[in-house]
């Protein structure tokens, strides 16, 4: 049997999806607290995806998600990486209030986001070994949030994924 590279490209990239996603489970966690929600978009979902940016870069006026929207339509697959809401006790006033019973509840826990943070690294990391194309992105990460793709998850991230010869989402010309 010969399996041709260009035509195992999408599942090589689904299985590279599926070892991120074991990268940001397995990443430290503070605490100990595995609060960490991770997903992966694929073809319809990645339309929709795309859609939510191009209609938030107008509710926003940032005109780079409209780059970002068409930009994610090149991906076999977005890695979706975002944290559930859940205080740690520690009242370290990291998030900007004294006590964690005096923090708002749409304000996250600092903790939370140093932990979506972790993940990403790992993730990151991941990916260099694998060399994929890929980028993290913040708008279509708040696309994902907007779209509940990640439930009531805040602190979401995105990242597409592509096994091409030049990397699209950095060379986007």
């Amino acid at each position: 049997m010969i399996l041709n590279e260009r035509t195992e490209r999408r599942t090589n990239a689904l299985n590279a999806a599926r070892m991120m996603m074991t990268a940001a489970r397995t990443a430290p966690k503070g605490k100990g607290m595995d609060i960490i929600e991770v997903s992966i978009a694929t073809d319809d979902d990645i339309l929709r995806l795309s859609e939510k940016l191009y209609q938030l870069s107008d509710e926003m006026q940032h005109p780079f998600m409209k780059r970002d929207a068409a930009n994610i339509l090149n991906a076999e697959a977005v890695l979706l990486i975002g944290t559930r809401t859940h205080t740690h006790g520690l009242n370290c006033g990291h998030c900007g209030y004294s006590t964690c019973a005096g923090k708002p509840l749409p304000v996250p826990c600092a903790l939370n986001t140093v932990d979506v943070g972790i993940a990403l690294g790992s993730v990151c990391a991941m990916a260099a070994d694998l060399r994929l194309d890929t980028r993290v992105m913040f708008s279509a990460g708040l696309a994902a949030q907007k779209l509940g793709y990640l439930g009531d998850s805040h602190t979401v991230f995105a990242l597409p994924i592509s096994i091409s010869s030049k990397n699209t989402f950095f060379d986007r010309g």
